[in-house]
């Protein structure tokens, strides 16, 4: 993973509340195993009408939306079943950063765990924001080590677990984690 310090990305709002997994990656699509490869997939029976085209009804479709790394969302967003491909779904698409009032427990690790930041704001401080990218463009500047989020007429802080912040600004994994300790594990194994 790469370390996550300071972010400066474009927005997508995504103005929805209670969106499930299913409808960050449609079960249909799960059947690799790799991490990659999963971004076209992403909100597909949003982002796509019957016939295969773009819906232009759909936020990530819109100008605005072009090149976003840093999603705005509603409440409880990635609730449903726990599967790993939604962050994984999210992160090949673009997203690096995820805003939200509110996550389901998994999602959250599962995005912290694949190297992305979910931010828990305000409903207030998210519903500005989604005022403010729904119809232009707009970026944000996301700063972990300071835990800030800043925009044009924004500025707001988020709590994180000092934990998942120090993975994240170090772009460990928990097996890079453990293998910091590679030297001590070869140790005791060559003493045993």
């Amino acid at each position: 993973m790469e370390p996550l310090t300071i972010h400066t990305g474009q927005t997508a709002a995504l103005n929805r509340v209670n969106v499930d997994t299913d409808q960050i990656i449609p079960k249909q699509f799960l059947k690799r195993v790799e991490r990659t490869g999963f971004g076209q997939f992403l909100f597909f029976d949003w982002r796509f009408l019957s016939d295969g085209s773009d819906n232009p009804e759909f936020a990530l479709n819109k100008p605005e939306a072009a090149d976003a790394s840093v999603l705005i969302a509603g409440n409880n967003f990635g609730c449903g079943s726990s599967r790993e491909h939604a962050p994984w779904a999210l992160n090949d698409y673009g997203f690096k950063i995820i805003i939200a009032p509110s996550f389901a427990d998994i999602f959250y690790n599962n995005c912290v765990k694949n190297g992305m930041l979910p931010i828990r704001l305000t409903e207030q401080e998210v519903n500005d924001l989604l005022t403010k990218a729904e119809n232009d463009l707009y970026s944000l500047t996301i700063d972990l080590e300071e835990q800030t989020v800043k925009g044009e007429g924004f500025e707001a802080s988020f709590q994180i677990d000092p934990y998942w912040k120090k993975m994240l600004l170090n772009g460990w994994d928990e097996i890079g984690l453990t293998l910091l300790h590679e030297e001590k594990i070869k140790a005791f194994e060559e003493a045993r």
